[in-house]
């Protein structure tokens, strides 16, 4: 399965109303904990992979946690890349059996996230904290060959929404929280 997501800087209250205006769903509100971990026999930085456990607390839902796999982007277009996921019972567990295996945990990005349905896409509303606010298009595919149709209709739809393609940033959270830490 391939990730294909697009993501600008940009005010919530402006895109928001234009959601409104274009009958966008409202799919839930959370607040997300991922925990990203260093690997002991390579360099993810040097690889551009993430292994993260993820603790999500939704407004309307049970608490739950994941464990992801990030694969290197696949394309220079987007932030488009391999993603195996899977829930586990207890994240601290999960971070605590990565640890034991001499994965160290290396940064926490934590984020409140509110998700929209629009043509078949999620747009999200990120508010990171440290960095600021986000919107992420994003959709699934199954095959590499299909994300290039999905990343020009994730284009439309952040035009749609007044947003400007050509000022997408590729760079993951944890790579501009990273950035901005190494700054001070």
């Amino acid at each position: 399965m391939y990730e294909v997501e697009v993501k600008v800087r940009a005010d919530h209250a402006s895109v928001r109303e234009r959601l409104a205006d274009r009958g966008a769903e409202r799919v839930n509100a959370v607040e997300q904990e991922d925990v990203y971990y260093d690997a002991p026999h390579r360099e993810f930085a040097e690889t551009d992979e993430a292994l993260r456990v993820r603790r999500e607390r939704p407004t309307d839902a049970e608490p739950f946690a994941e464990l992801t796999y990030k694969g290197p982007l696949v394309e220079a277009e987007s932030k488009t890349r391999r993603e195996i996921e899977t829930e586990v019972a207890e994240g601290e567990a999960a971070g605590d059996i990565l640890s034991a295996l001499g994965f160290d945990p290396a940064a926490t990005v934590r984020k409140e996230r509110e998700r929209f349905a629009l043509d078949g896409y999620t747009v999200t509303l990120d508010s990171v904290e440290g960095l600021g606010e986000f919107v992420e298009v994003e959709t699934e595919v199954d095959d590499e060959g299909s994300v290039e149709a999905a990343r020009e209709a994730a284009f439309d739809v952040l035009r749609d929404l007044g947003l400007d393609p050509d000022a997408q940033i590729r760079t993951s959270y944890l790579g501009l929280l990273l950035e901005t830490e190494s700054e001070e």
